[in-house]
């Protein structure tokens, strides 16, 4: 038997279809768009399992438009993490409209988590319009800010007044990778006071799309000085420990 786990968010949606060992067998992906059940059908035609579960915050909407069960974004997220790293109970993830950090207990249940979900600061979004205020491509981005000799320093997160700061600093002819640097660095400060205030110690697992930013990776290791664990495809995690619970839930 097959068993499908879909993530619906605000910038992608990914299917993930496992066996009933857990193994991966299939994996998709495409850009939300302006229509996402109309995506997610795309994903899913001519894709066989014998079940599936979505999440993300799309997910209520493909609940009624499939009769479908679904699970919340912190417990899918918790679930395929546990599975890629048994031995991590910390876990972040930096999505496109929002991050969340997450304790698990020692049976891999949630026993914490914190969710910023308000306000586009610190997410992947923030992150996209701030490479694009720059002139970089979002895979350059990161590139850009780890080739920087320091970082300088951004006030605001609220992601109207960074864009005007980002604007105000290249009109004053600094260094557009130091400023990215100082763009990662703050993304970066907001991230770990909500990893240390559920769990101050171990390894963490990094997920979500923004995981395959490697200045992000290496200023998160740095500030809180722990490891720092990122899956071959961070931003099918969520996918992928839907499908797990549809798997167990059968």
């Amino acid at each position: 038997m097959r068993f499908a786990g879909i993530d619906i968010g605000s910038r992608s949606i990914e299917l993930v279809v496992v066996d009933e060992t857990g193994k991966i067998c299939h994996l998709a992906q495409a850009d939300t768009g302006f229509d996402p059940m109309a995506e997610a059908e795309k994903l899913m035609d001519g894709i066989r399992y014998d079940g599936i579960m979505a999440t993300g915050y799309g997910r209520n909407l493909f609940e009624i438009a499939f009769d479908a069960p679904t699970v919340t974004e912190i417990k899918a997220h918790a679930r395929g993490a546990q599975a890629l790293f048994p031995d991590v109970q910390t876990i972040l993830d930096i999505g496109g409209q929002d991050s969340k950090a997450i304790a698990l207990a020692n049976n891999g249940r949630v026993k914490k988590f914190e969710m910023n979900d308000r306000c586009a600061a610190g997410t992947g979004k923030f992150l996209e319009i701030m490479a694009k205020a720059l002139g970089f491509t979002i895979d350059d981005f990161g590139k850009a800010a780890l080739s920087a000799a320091k970082d300088l320093h951004i006030s605001s997160m609220c992601t109207v007044f960074a864009e005007s700061e980002v604007t105000s600093l290249i009109a004053r002819g600094e260094d557009r990778r130091e400023i990215a640097r100082g763009l990662h660095t703050s993304v970066i400060r907001r991230a770990a006071g909500m990893l240390n205030r559920v769990s101050a110690k171990g390894d963490i697992v990094f997920t979500g799309g923004v995981a395959k930013n490697l200045c992000m990776v290496e200023l998160l290791s740095k500030k809180l000085d722990r490891k720092i664990r990122v899956s071959r495809d961070p931003q099918m995690n969520g996918a992928y420990g839907a499908a797990l619970l549809m798997a167990e839930n059968r």
